[in-house]
């Protein structure tokens, strides 16, 4: 027994879910994962009459919602400096623009974010038409910031598919010249690949806050998939990033 609890606990699996939880994002995808199987669980589970056990789940859900929203309180910051860091770098135009757009708006949503946590948590509570205002001006930077990088990826993944066309539509005789082609357009695909990476996400994403704010109509169940799904994917990129540390 000794032997396989050394095993199991000294496993690379194990050394590297430890990486992965050992930093806030991998834990908040984590429980963004678990969140939003919770969402759709309860659902299921009301829509089938168990009324008692969909409470359970629901409150598991709620709990891991706010405890998420303290661990992005304070994250805005990062996105004011991405905005600032994206308004001095220069680069195609639309890129640019859709990039602070994006930055712009999460600094919104994580801001108001963490001003619904503090009203939560009950440490300076709102009024109930406050606490409501709040929760939708919340949603519609979130679905801003969303909608920005929809577009954005689309914008770029335009761009990489040119620059791969103009690298494969050129001759090249000299064998040295030739391997650097073939450098550059592995590295053009690996960009377009996270780019459609993202994209999917985003399009998944995108239903959530579109939901919160009236302008589609989901039921918990599609939208708790959706953000499984999602959480599942971001949670995938941590664990590649895990293994790429040594």
């Amino acid at each position: 027994m000794a032997s396989i609890a050394s095993q199991v606990v000294l496993h690379p699996v194990t050394s590297q879910s430890l990486k992965v939880l050992s930093v806030t994002m991998g834990r908040d995808k984590l429980y963004r994962a678990i969140q939003y199987f919770a969402r759709f669980f309860a659902w299921l589970l009301l829509s089938r009459g168990y009324k008692i056990q969909a409470a359970r789940w629901d409150a598991l859900k709620s709990q891991l919602a706010l405890g998420r929203k303290l661990m992005r309180v304070g994250r805005f910051v990062e996105n004011a400096q991405a905005a600032l860091r994206a308004i001095a770098t220069p680069g195609d135009a639309g890129e640019r623009i859709t990039t602070i757009g994006r930055q712009i708006s999460y600094v919104g949503y994580l801001s108001l974010d963490s001003l619904i946590w503090i009203h939560s948590a009950k440490f300076y509570p709102l009024l109930p038409s406050t606490a409501q205002k709040v929760n939708k001006r919340s949603a519609q930077f979130w679905f801003a910031g969303i909608v920005f990088s929809i577009v954005n990826g689309l914008l770029k993944a335009g761009r990489l598919a040119n620059e791969v066309k103009q690298l494969q539509s050129q001759a090249w005789a000299d064998k040295g010249v030739e391997a650097e082609r073939e450098l550059k357009l592995r590295g053009l695909q690996t960009d377009r690949d996270a780019v459609r990476y993202q994209f999917i996400i985003d399009l998944l994403d995108v239903w959530i806050p579109a939901t919160n704010i009236g302008l589609v109509n989901f039921n918990d169940g599609v939208l708790g998939i959706f953000g499984l799904v999602s959480s599942l994917m971001a949670l995938r990129q941590q664990w590649i990033a895990a293994a790429g540390k040594k």
